[in-house]
This record gives C-alpha cells, sequence and structure tokens, in this order.
C-alpha cells in the first residue's frame, strides 16, 4: 500500500481525535456534561477554530509524508515539535484570542487548555508508533528461525548493524546481543539488546545463545584483536563477519553496514593511514601525471588515488596492453572528468621514454614499472638489470630532459642488505634516482616497503589457489617473516612521500610488526572455513634462491628520521658509492652484452659490497683473479683486483665495445655455492 494512501488515513484519524480532545478535556475539566451555555460557546468556537490550525501545521510539518512504520527518533522529535507548536498556538486562542474578540463570554478554562495540549499529543504520536511496534512484531516473529547472530563490538557501528539487522530481514540475521570489553556497557542494552559479556567470554557466549554467526563491527580495531575474535569463533564452528575496515569507509568504497567476509587484511589491520592529501593536491591537482608500470597492482592503484585529486591529465605507461586497457576503462568510469593517456611502451626503451615525456611534460612520475619476483630473477640476471636498472635511468634520464620536478619510485625492503637479485637491482635503481636528485636539484624520491597484499604473484594469491585446490598450502620455512600492507595503504604513504620529499631522499615506510608466513597461511584456511593440518596440508618447502628468513628496512650505515607524517621515515646518511655513474653503465653495458651471471654479479658486488656472491664460473674467476691488469675479449668483462666489502671499482667500456674494470677491497669475497639460506652475515 502507498503511503498517501496510508497517511489519508492518519489524516482522517488525526481529524476526528483532534474533534473530540477538546471535548474530553471539558468533560474532565466539570467532571461530567453539566456546564454552563456559555462555556458551550466557547468549546464550539474553540473547536472550529483550533482543529484546523492544528491539522494545518501538521501538514506543513510532514506528518502526512513519512513511512511511519519504519520511524526513527528524528520522527518522533517531529511529532513532539509539531504537537507542542500546536498546542502553544491553541492556548493563546483560548486564553487570549477568543475573550479579547467578544466571541465568547468566557474563556477556555486554563485546564482545559492544557488536557488538550497533551491529548493533541498523544492522539497524533499514539497512531504513528503503533504502525512502528507491530511492523517490529511482524518483523521478529517472521525472522524467528533465522540464525542467531552476535555482535562483537557495543559501539556506534554495532549499534548500526543491530538496526541494519532489524530493519532488513534480507540480511537473513537474528541479532541477539553484544560483546564488548567496555565495563560501563556491561548489563546495559542497545537497539533494545542486551550486552551479554566482554571478548574473553565470547566462547561462552557463543554456547548459551546458540549463536550462529559473529559480526565484528568494530571498523578501527587492530589486526591482533580481529585475529583473535575470528579464532574464537572458528573454534566455536561458527562463521564471522565485518564491517568494512576505516580506511575503506574514509575512500568511499562501501558503507560501513555493508556487512563481508572476514579477509586477509583484517587479519593485518593496523592503525588507519591519514594522508595529508592538502599537500599532496597541491603537487597533483590540475597537473599532468605519468604513472610506469600502471597495469600492475601498486601502479592501478596509484592511478584510481591519484585520479581523486584531480590532475588534469594522467599518462598510463605498460607494456601490456590488456592490463593498460582495463585500468584505463576503471578511471573512465570513476574519473569521466580526467584525461587519461595509455602508452604501450618499454621503460627501457630509452628513445620511447624521452618521446613521451617530452611531448606531455608531466610534472610528476611515479615508477613503479620494475621485475619483481626473487627467484626469477636468480634465473634470469640481464633481465632484472635491464628492466630494473636501464628501464630506471630512462625514465630518469627523460624526467630530468622533460623538466619533471617530481619523480617517485617504488622500490622495496629487499633492497637493504640485498642478498637477491632482484633486491641489488632495486637498490641500484635508488642510486639512479639519488645521483639525478644531487645533480639536477629535482624532488627525485625513492620510496621502500615491504610486501603488499593481493599483488599479483604474491603470497595470498598463491595460498588461495593452494587451498582451493584442496592442498598443500607450501610455504619455504617455519621461521620466515615478512612486512605486509594493504595496497591502499601503501599507495597512500607512497603519496605523501612524493609530497615530503626533496633531493634524493630514500622514504621508510612504517610497516608494522612483520608476520610470520605459516601464521598467514593458517588464516588464510581458517577462512575458508577450513581447519589447518586437518582438512589442508601446510608443507615446508625449503628457501628458494635470493631469499631470507627477515627483510630488514636500512641499508648499512643508514638511520631513519621522523617526518611531518607519522609513518613514513627519512633515511639518512646512506650516501653514494664514489663514481657510481660511472659502475652502473658498465654494469647495465654487461647486461646489454649478455654477459654471463656470475660476471654480472660480480658487477652487482661492485655497486653494493654486502651482496654475497656464490662460486664463480670460469669467466668471472679470472676476471676477478686478475690484479692491476687487463684482460679482453669479445663481448667479456675484464674485472681486476679482488671485490668485496669496503671495495671499490671504476669501470669504462672502450670502442670495441669491451668493459674493463679495476678495483681493490679490504674483505675477500666468500667463496661456496649460492643458496637461499646463504645470507651475509647478520
Amino acid at each position: 500500500m502507498r503511503p498517501s494512501f496510508r497517511n489519508r488515513y492518519l489524516l482522517l484519524c488525526d481529524t476526528v481525535a483532534l474533534l473530540v480532545v477538546p471535548l474530553i478535556a471539558y468533560m474532565v475539566r466539570f467532571e461530567g456534561l453539566d456546564w454552563a451555555p456559555a462555556d458551550t460557546q466557547a468549546l464550539v468556537l474553540f473547536t472550529l477554530i483550533a482543529v484546523p490550525w492544528k491539522l494545518g501545521l501538521f501538514l506543513s510539518s510532514g506528518l502526512y509524508q513519512r513511512l511511519w512504520s519504519q520511524a526513527s527518533l528524528s520522527d518522533l522529535i517531529g511529532i513532539v515539535r509539531a504537537a507542542t507548536i500546536s498546542a502553544a498556538g491553541a492556548v493563546v486562542l483560548g486564553a487570549l484570542i477568543l475573550p479579547a474578540a467578544g466571541v465568547t463570554q468566557v474563556r477556555v478554562p486554563l485546564s482545559v487548555l492544557l488536557l488538550d495540549a497533551f491529548a493533541t499529543i498523544t492522539v497524533v504520536a499514539g497512531p504513528r508508533l503503533l504502525a512502528k511496534v507491530l511492523r517490529s512484531g511482524r518483523r521478529h516473529r517472521r525472522r524467528a528461525s533465522d540464525p542467531a547472530a552476535l555482535i562483537v563490538g557495543a559501539g556506534p557501528a554495532g549499534e548500526l548493524i543491530a538496526k541494519e539487522m532489524l530493519a532488513n530481514p534480507s540480511l537473513g540475521l537474528r541479532p541477539v546481543g553484544f560483546v564488548d570489553d567496555d565495563p560501563r556497557k556491561r548489563g546495559h542494552q542497545l537497539c533494545g539488546l542486551p550486552v551479554l559479556g566482554s571478548l574473553d567470554e565470547l566462547p561462552a557466549v557463543i554456547r548459551q545463545h546458540r549463536v550462529g554467526e559473529v559480526v565484528i563491527a568494530m571498523p578501527e580495531a587492530r589486526g591482533s584483536l580481529v585475529r583473535s575474535v575470528v579464532r574464537a569463533a572458528g573454534e566455536a564452528g561458527v562463521h564471522t563477519r565485518t564491517v568494512p575496515s576505516l580506511s575503506e569507509i574514509l575512500n568511499a568504497r562501501v558503507r560501513i553496514s555493508a556487512l563481508r567476509n572476514v579477509q586477509i587484511q583484517d587479519l593485518l589491520r593496523r592503525d588507519p593511514v591519514h594522508t595529508d592529501l592538502a599537500a599532496v593536491r597541491v603537487v597533483l591537482s590540475g597537473r599532468t601525471v605519468l604513472v610506469t608500470g600502471a597495469g600492475g597492482s601498486i601502479g592501478s592503484e596509484l592511478c584510481q588515488q591519484i585520479a581523486r585529486l584531480g590532475p588534469s591529465r594522467l599518462l598510463l605507461v605498460g607494456h601490456g596492453e590488456n592490463s593498460i586497457f582495463d585500468i584505463q576503462a576503471a578511471l573512465r568510469a570513476s574519473n569521466p572528468e580526467i584525461e587519461t593517456v595509455p602508452l604501450i611502451a618499454d621503460v627501457r626503451d630509452r628513445a620511447r621514454m624521452r618521446e613521451i615525456l617530452g611531448r606531455f611534460r608531466p610534472t610528476a612520475v611515479f615508477h613503479a614499472a620494475a621485475h619483481k619476483h626473487v627467484p626469477l630473477m636468480e634465473q634470469n640476471v640481464a633481465e632484472a638489470i635491464l628492466n630494473n636498472v636501464r628501464g630506471t635511468m630512462s625514465v630518469v634520464d627523460a624526467a630530468v630532459e622533460a623538466g619533471t620536478d617530481h619523480f617517485v619510485l617504488i622500490s622495496t625492503d629487499k633492497a637493504v642488505r640485498p642478498c637477491s637479485v632482484m633486491g641489488i637491482t632495486k637498490r641500484i635503481a635508488e642510486m639512479v634516482v639519488q645521483r639525478a636528485a644531487l645533480e639536477h636539484d629535482r624532488h627525485f624520491v625513492a620510496v621502500r616497503f615491504g610486501n603488499v597484499l593481493g599483488s599479483r604473484g604474491s603470497v595470498v594469491p598463491t595460498f588461495l589457489q593452494q587451498i582451493e585446490a584442496g592442498g598443500p598450502v607450501t610455504v619455504t620455512h617455519p621461521d620466515m617473516r615478512r612486512y605486509f600492507m594493504t595496497i591502499p595503504e601503501a599507495v597512500q604513504l607512497v603519496l605523501q612521500a612524493g609530497a615530503l620529499g626533496h633531493r634524493g631522499e630514500v622514504f621508510v615506510l612504517d610497516m608494522g610488526e612483520p608476520v610470520r608466513i605459516v601464521d598467514l597461511a593458517r588464516d588464510l584456511i581458517r577462512l575458508s572455513g577450513l581447519e589447518p593440518d586437518q582438512d589442508i596440508e601446510i608443507r615446508f618447502t625449503g628457501m628458494r634462491p635470493g631469499e631470507r628468513l627477515d627483510e630488514e628496512v636500512l641499508v648499512s650505515g643508514e638511520s631513519v628520521v621522523p617526518t611531518m607524517h607519522p609513518k613514513v621515515l627519512r633515511a639518512t646518511n646512506g650516501g653514494l658509492p664514489a663514481d657510481v655513474g660511472d659502475h652502473i653503465r658498465t654494469l647495465v653495458a654487461a647486461a646489454e652484452e649478455r654477459q654471463p651471471d656470475d660476471i654480472l654479479r660480480l658487477l652487482l658486488r661492485v655497486l653494493v659490497p654486502e651482496f654475497p656472491l656464490g662460486e664463480l664460473g670460469p669467466s668471472a674467476a679470472a676476471a676477478a683473479a686478475e690484479t692491476n691488469g687487463h684482460a679482453a675479449g669479445n663481448g667479456r668483462v675484464a674485472v681486476t683486483g679482488d671485490f668485496g666489502r669496503n671495495g671499490d671499482a671504476a669501470g669504462n667500456r672502450n670502442g670495441n665495445g669491451h668493459v674493463h674494470g679495476n678495483g681493490h677491497g679490504e674483505e675477500r669475497r666468500r667463496s661456496g655455492p649460492m643458496s637461499g639460506s646463504d645470507r651475509a652475515p647478520r
């Protein structure tokens, strides 16, 4: 039935009730119907004038345009306000206006006016509240068979979820109460539902009330608390859902009342990131911004968050056409007012990078394109160097020529005391950015952070695929730990660092506490409704080449100082090796000529002396053994001297395309086979 039709009945009901109310008030005042004719005249005139006044006021207040079966506190306040104003007007009418006008011989008694005022509020509010109560009763009867839901958190979010469950039968949940650690809430009710205990009492409350589902209504809760709730509910055989995190709500992705299954990022949830959008907007708003690797996990999120800051043009650079097509389509749907330019290009192509940046002259460049898979890069050393080092050089040099003011390199914690080819190439990429910033006085910076949840090829999607296939879930080592962030969190801090950076600085993001990979695997198995080591096997496979148990965030000799943002730290005193530009060019030239991997590793060691070397092949061993001499051959590298910690090297390329070098060092290189666990001393 339409609301307008229902409200017609309310209008009729109000008219009849308001006509009767003055008569009842007179009967109460005179204890029956025995009053003077003058009082009858006053009653009739008062009724004929007061009732239209009241109905007109109610109509103008919108009391006949509301769904009273779904009334709220604000609707009740509206009733009281309208009824109070109408009663005040009726008092003035009966006590002052009618006697003063001489139309009645006596005024309406004050007791009648007061009774009329209270009765007016009652007869107007009563039918509407009755409609609400009847609707609520029908809803509860209909939902009696729904599974009982226990809400964790009796705060504003919990209240909103309880109201949503009560008002929305399609959720299929029947709330039975709350648990909350605030002792002041114990024994009280919220939305008519009791606070049944503390979080420590969760298992007992689940058993006592036969709870079928637990809903976590704490968008700001830390990951440790979410983990404890999920594990307690899982042990009781109860499914868990949650409201979105605060970051999802602030980014306007979802409403707080949108329930969803608990995800792995909820278990790792930390304090929400607050970005100084004003500082970032000054750099990006109304400007041309370029993102390399724009179709990747980090690059696409960068594009989405940059688009919300209002750039005039967003350049999407990527090597894969499908991923660039996807991110451009997403941006056109979410931000149609921003010009997006898809640019299929390889960052290693210097001419293409110069052509793109020279044509569009972006104010800011975010360089996210890189090879990142550690074991793969151990077997493809030249490709790692060409993509991560030469690619960075190409983009940086083109940015300098194009007058780009801000450049942000997406780096990694694996660049710190690297034991992998991927890590060391990212460390050298940082050097490229630092060198350009210092030489050209630009706001070029690098940002280091650890693993991001859900990125392509990362551990979480891999584990989920293994769980879906029935296991086993493979973990390399029981003690392996990694830092984790969500992709949106990492990108927010990257943007913040870009606004804070000046000349060649390296920023380190506060990654929180490292997480054991095996714990992550167990949590994912439980979130899938299974039990680890029972339904799904966890198998340890051994560490892979280039891996280590723990990651670090600082290079030897570095320290960190705080910045204006509490989660963005500035690394200091890192410095650059002498003649770093010559060494990098030597390295890239050797990779371009496809020198053997052991020679390329030796050249990597020149730039980052702490990089551990495995057993050298014949060509590299001969080159390393040469002392104060030269050795040259077609497409070969001649390296003289011993390379080790605190070593120094300089290389140049002769006219025949051969690479020569000389160096010295205080600490001899290690020998022996290189494996995933063969790491430099901690």
